[in-house]
C-alpha cells in the first residue's frame, strides 16, 4: 500500500491495529485513569468472499472515511497487486480467510 498509494494511505490502513501490543494497551489504559482493567484477547478468523472484496472495501470505504481518496488507476494497481500478495490466504472457491485477534478492555474510569 505504501509503495502504491503513499505513507498516509498505508498508515490509515494500519490505524485499526495500532493497539496490537497488550502491554502497550495496558499502559495506555492505566494512563487514562481506568482502574481494575482487564485485557483479554479474543482470537478469530476473518472471512471475505474474495481478496478483491476485502481490499476494495478498504480502498473505497475506509480510506475515504480517513480523508484519503485514491485515483481509479491507484485502486486498479493495488487490487492487481493484492491478488498476488494475499494469494496465500485464498481458500475454497476463491474466498479468503486469515486468523486475527482483538484485545478487549473492561474497566472502570476513576
Amino acid at each position: 500500500m505504501e509503495r502504491l498509494a503513499g505513507t498516509r494511505a498505508a498508515d490509515a490502513l494500519r490505524a485499526p491495529f495500532v493497539l496490537g501490543d497488550p502491554k502497550e494497551l495496558a499502559h495506555l489504559v492505566a494512563s487514562a485513569s481506568v482502574v481494575e482493567a482487564t485485557i483479554t484477547t479474543q482470537p478469530g478468523v476473518a472471512r471475505f468472499p474474495s481478496i478483491r472484496f476485502m481490499v476494495e472495501a478498504d480502498l473505497r470505504g475506509w480510506l475515504p472515511l480517513m480523508g484519503i481518496v485514491l485515483t481509479e488507476d491507484q485502486i486498479h494497481r493495488i487490487l492487481q497487486e493484492a491478488e498476488h500478495v494475499l494469494a496465500a490466504h485464498v481458500i475454497a472457491a476463491g474466498t479468503m480467510s486469515f486468523e486475527l485477534a482483538a484485545h478487549m478492555v473492561i474497566g472502570t474510569k476513576s
